[in-house]
């Protein structure tokens, strides 16, 4: 037996390729004798030191699973964070088992839990590899986290069907794509299919909103859409809009449940079907009729076969973590920056108010966002500068200049500034 044991752990939702680091890792660790250990659920076993959680793991097992999606190894939500005697015992069943060096391959939350071990574990050198396809961790603005560019694939073919199935029937689509605090992946599949309007948190500001006016910002696009000349379209929304809208009201929605870590399961709390109905609502008082059906777009993603830019990216992330943490690292995320190895130490990665990880937010003020919003069909500012516009959009809405005005320009009180190129 190998003096160094390797141990492999995935925490938090499914995201396309996390095979392909368990493979890279477990042959470059093998490779130069090092022995390994996949640890099954998470640390869900681990918490309740249930040292069957781990299995050994040889090129032969892992040579072919980079292909495929999900995690061979299985995921939990457990956090061992959450007191000092889970920890111990995780930390506890690590060292029984030999461990010497743990991969962690997942989230924030993940992070936050493997930089817990690192400091609870004097013995066991601690590396993480960050997942996610909220896309969401605190990396710099051009690296994106793995199993976004997959899911965001995926998203877009389904994005597109549902935009030509918009058309051919005249309806509309409100899509929910995950996305609990950032809107990246419901901007990346937005903006690359060409959806009519996207909608995420930040656009917010951070401030709390109501129901009313995310669903205004909604019926504003369908009003907008028909005095252009068309009856259908595609609003993506991503889910961490729900965290925008004042807590008191979320209880409208669905019965609020909380995982492991204390957040909201938003999934359980029915954005679109309460957003479909609403906006419905308020056209028919206006005295249109409108067929809107809610699609929740998440568990389609998560688990989908790695595409070849995530492939690659993978493979390099788990050959990384491993040669790291076998070279004597420890303490850190694993980043690969312009093409090259960057460990990133936990302690940079916090927040030291929260004293969680830090969330990379969507920059509103980028040119990349306001290029976004200028294809998207929505009530703008400028639409209230031209009496013409003002005129067509009211009779389209069924109303008044003046109440169109009253209802839909505060809308506009959020919106960035024009883009300069020049």
């Amino acid at each position: 037996m190998s003096e160094q044991r390797l141990a492999i752990l995935v925490g938090g939702g499914p995201a396309p390729g996390i095979n392909s680091v368990i493979a890279a890792a477990t042959i470059r660790a093998r490779l130069r004798g090092v022995d390994v250990l996949g640890i099954q659920g998470g640390f869900e076993r681990l918490m309740a030191g249930d040292a069957g959680a781990a299995v050994p793991l040889e090129p032969d097992r892992v040579s072919r699973i980079h292909f495929r999606g999900g995690s061979v190894l299985g995921t939990s939500r457990a956090n061992p964070t959450r007191d000092a005697a889970s920890m111990q015992r995780v930390v506890d069943t690590l060292e029984s088992l030999g461990v010497t060096m743990l991969l962690t391959i997942g989230g924030d939350d993940t992070a936050f839990s493997a930089q817990g071990v690192a400091a609870a574990a004097d013995a066991i050198r601690v590396a993480h590899v960050p997942k996610t396809i909220d896309n969401d961790l605190d990396l710099p603005a051009n690296i994106n986290t793995f199993g976004y560019e997959t899911a965001r694939s995926v998203g877009v073919g389904i994005v597109q069907n549902l935009m030509v199935d918009a058309k051919t029937t005249g309806r509309w689509y409100f899509v929910v794509a995950m996305g609990r605090k950032a809107g990246h992946l419901a901007l990346g599949i937005g903006k690359a299919a060409g959806a009519t309007i996207t909608i995420i948190p930040e656009e917010f500001n951070g401030d709390q909103v109501t129901l009313d006016e995310v669903a205004d910002v909604l019926a504003g696009a369908i009003i907008k859409r028909r005095s252009l000349g068309r009856g259908d379209g595609v609003a993506v929304i991503a889910e961490g809009v729900c965290l925008s809208i004042d807590p008191a009201e979320l209880e409208t929605l669905g019965h609020v449940e909380r995982d492991e870590h204390g957040h909201i399961r938003l999934a359980e709390l029915d954005l679109g079907r309460v957003l479909a109905r609403e906006v419905a609502r308020r056209l028919g008082e206006l005295g249109h009729d409108s067929t809107i059906v809610s699609k929740n777009l998440g568990y389609e993603l998560r688990s989908a076969d790695p595409i070849p830019i995530d492939l690659e990216y993978t493979r390099d992330l788990g050959y990384c973590g491993a040669r790291y943490l076998i070279q004597g690292g420890s303490g850190a995320l694993v980043s690969l920056q312009e093409g090259r190895f960057v460990p990133i130490p936990f302690g940079d990665l916090v927040d030291p108010d929260s004293g969680r990880m830090r969330v990379r937010l969507v920059d509103i003020h980028s040119t990349r966002y306001a290029i976004a919003r200028r294809y998207m069909i929505r009530i703008r500012r400028d639409d209230f500068d031209d009496a013409v516009t003002v005129s067509r959009l009211a009779e389209a809405c069924g109303c008044g200049e003046a109440v169109f005005r009253s209802r839909f320009e505060p809308l506009t009180r959020r919106e960035p500034p024009p883009l300069q190129l020049t």
